[in-house]
Parts: structure tokens; C-alpha cells; sequence
């Protein structure tokens, strides 16, 4: 009863986000289109699909050749404004997310964040570069920037077809808006997907001429250490895990931890993207002792670097883990993609130092 009285609610959202639509379609309210390659990464729906994990595919396939920017908002940070992440910068901050990217691309793509995507490409547009490439994370509502090339992921278990608009179902704008996107892929897909799939999924999106459709999922990697002082412990099906998430979905995850590791699983779980408080850390810290002394503490990624600036006592901290993760193609056409992305790079890099030349005539 709760959810069908959600449906008016979703109706009149749903006509603000048309309206928003309709102006920008027909450059009433004004979009910015760069010289420089600019790439989006989004999805229409709100909850995990795996953006950073693709984000950061792009920028490992493209940072050896171009100098990359991951421009990001920064989602729930304290702070405002266009900020440049170094060493120093803190969740606070950038955001958790930004602040993973900054640790993983150090010296090797600078990551930014500004909640006005357009006056952040500008301000990154100061160290003006004919090798520069910016890849907009998290972006496919942000219309105030054309990307000349955009992503959108959309979740296998709930694809954007099947939705329904915000608060009723989760998407942030109609389904027939997958039309702006260049590339559509489907995440989190299971690893036996056979081709029909593959077919029927792509006939209920209704791929248009231009676009291109992809299928992954993703890999886990081995366990690394949240703090650099710590050594590697062994793990065994005796072992008792006390698991930690603060992210939108962790099904596959306690699955992948049963299968490769233990059995014995504590889990506290957190909202997506939560600042872990002193009452977090104590309960987290309560919960470990009472376990058996053959323990360890696992989490993901994007929960060990809002994690690793919480004061936790040594015994725990040298106890505590993170799984990577990265995405996988389940039908092997990874070399596609890579070349429908470089190709992009590659023609807008020419037209921007065309542009760039001529002003300089």
C-alpha cells in the first residue's frame, strides 16, 4: 500500500525531470561541449553499478598514453568547490570514491572533484595539454557538460527497462533517456550469460543505430592489507571473518568470501557510503574481540579508505583486509571496447589540436 501511494510522487518527479530534459534538448538551459575528449560514466539509476570500477578500467587503458583526469563530484564530502586530490586529501574532503582513485593512480591520473562539472573541466582546462582527457564519473544527469562520448552501465539483476522513476522504483530519469549514451553496459552479469541473452537484452533496450552494447562483471582479487604495516595472514576455512560494508549491495561479495575463504561470516552492515563514527568503531572493535582468536576483519575497497583514517588499536589493525575488485568481459570483447574508446580519444584529440592551432593563427 505504502509503495502504490509512492506512484503520484514518481509521476510528478518523473514531469521535473522532463521538463529539465526538454530544455536542455532544445538549448534553452545551456550545455557546455569542450575541445578536449571528455568521457561520462553514469547509469540513470540510483544505487551500485559498478561506476568506479569501470571508471578506473578507462583510466588504466588510457593513462600510459594521455595525461587522464577523473573529474567526480565528490559525493557526501565536507567540502565545496573544485579541489585538486594529493596525498594529503582526506574522504572528507574529496569522497570516498575520489579519494580510492587518488590512492590507486598516484603519479599516474590526477582525480578532481567539483559538484559544477562544467566550472571543474575549466579549471582543469588551465593546464591546458593536447594529450589531456577528462572522464566524468558518475555524470549522465550532470547536462550542463556534452561528453562527446558517454557510458551508461545499467545493473543486469534490475536493468533500467524493467524500472520505474524515483520513489517508486530507482531510476533518476525515464528509461528512454538511455538514448544520450554512446556505450551501454550491462553489469554484474552472471558468468554463464550465453549469447540469446545477449540478443534479448539488447532488443528490450532497443539499441539504436549508434550505440554500442557490452556485458561484464566483476573479478575479485586477492585480499591486500588496509594499513601498509601489516603482513599477510593466512586464511582458512576455520578461519572467522568479520566482514565490514558500506555499500549498496554485497550479495556477490559474502558469496565470493563463503567460496574462497570461510564459512564463518560476522557481518555489520552499513549504508552506502557511510562515515564511520566513534560508536561505529567501537562497535566494530567490541565485535572482533568476542571473536575466536583465528579472526580477521575483510572489507571492500572503496569501506578500507574511509577505514583507514578511523583509530582502530594495533591487534585489529593488523587483522584488517580489503578485496579488490575489477571488471571482466563475459563475452570476451574487451579489445572492442578499448577500441571504440581510443579511437574517440584519438579523433577528438585531433579536431581540439586543429581548434587550438587555428586560434593560435
Amino acid at each position: 500500500m505504502f509503495k502504490f501511494l509512492l506512484k503520484p510522487i514518481s509521476w510528478i518527479y518523473g514531469m521535473v525531470v522532463a521538463i529539465r530534459n526538454f530544455l536542455y534538448d532544445n538549448k534553452v538551459l545551456k550545455s557546455h561541449e569542450f575541445e578536449i575528449p571528455v568521457i561520462s560514466v553514469g547509469n540513470i539509476a540510483v544505487g551500485g553499478t559498478g561506476k568506479t570500477p569501470h571508471t578506473e578500467y578507462i583510466v588504466n587503458l588510457l593513462k600510459d598514453l594521455y595525461n587522464v583526469t577523473i573529474l567526480s563530484r565528490g559525493y557526501k564530502r565536507k567540502t565545496k568547490g573544485y579541489i585538486k586530490a594529493t596525498n594529503e586529501s582526506t574522504v572528507a574532503e574529496i569522497g570516498d570514491e575520489p579519494k580510492q582513485m587518488s590512492i590507486k593512480f598516484k603519479d599516474q591520473a590526477n582525480v578532481c572533484v567539483c559538484e559544477n562539472r562544467c566550472k571543474g573541466i575549466k579549471n582543469i582546462l588551465k593546464e591546458r595539454n593536447e594529450k589531456q582527457v577528462v572522464i566524468l564519473d558518475d555524470a549522465y544527469q550532470h547536462r550542463r557538460v556534452t561528453p562527446r562520448l558517454s557510458i551508461l552501465l545499467t545493473d543486469y539483476n534490475k536493468p533500467f527497462y524493467e524500472d520505474s522513476m524515483l520513489p517508486y522504483g530507482n531510476l533518476r530519469e525515464p528509461s528512454s533517456r538511455y538514448n544520450r549514451a554512446n556505450i551501454i553496459i550491462v553489469t554484474k552479469c552472471p558468468d554463464n550469460l550465453k549469447p540469446i541473452d545477449r540478443r534479448v537484452i539488447s532488443k528490450h533496450i532497443n539499441l539504436l543505430p549508434f550505440q554500442s552494447i557490452y556485458f561484464t562483471n566483476f573479478k575479485y582479487l586477492e585480499i591486500k592489507p588496509v594499513f601498509s604495516e601489516q603482513t599477510q595472514t593466512e586464511i582458512n576455512k576455520d578461519t572467522e571473518i568479520l566482514l565490514i560494508t558500506g555499500i549498496a549491495n554485497p550479495t556477490t561479495l559474502i558469496q565470493h568470501i563463503q567460496n574462497k575463504y570461510s564459512q564463518k561470516i560476522t557481518h555489520i552492515k552499513f549504508a552506502d557510503h557511510h562515515n564511520f563514527s566513534k560508536r561505529d568503531i567501537n562497535k566494530i572493535t567490541e565485535k572482533f574481540v568476542s571473536l575466536s582468536q583465528n579472526k580477521v576483519v575483510i572489507t571492500t575497497e572503496k569501506d578500507a579508505v574511509r577505514l583507514m583514517e578511523q583509530n582502530f588499536e594495533p591487534t585489529i589493525k593488523e587483522k584488517m583486509y580489503y578485496i579488490p575488485i575489477e571488471i571482466n568481459f563475459v563475452f570476451d570483447d574487451a579489445d572492442k571496447l578499448n577500441s571504440q574508446i581510443i579511437k574517440y580519444v584519438e579523433e577528438n584529440k585531433t579536431n581540439y589540436r586543429l581548434h587550438t592551432t587555428v586560434h593560435q593563427f
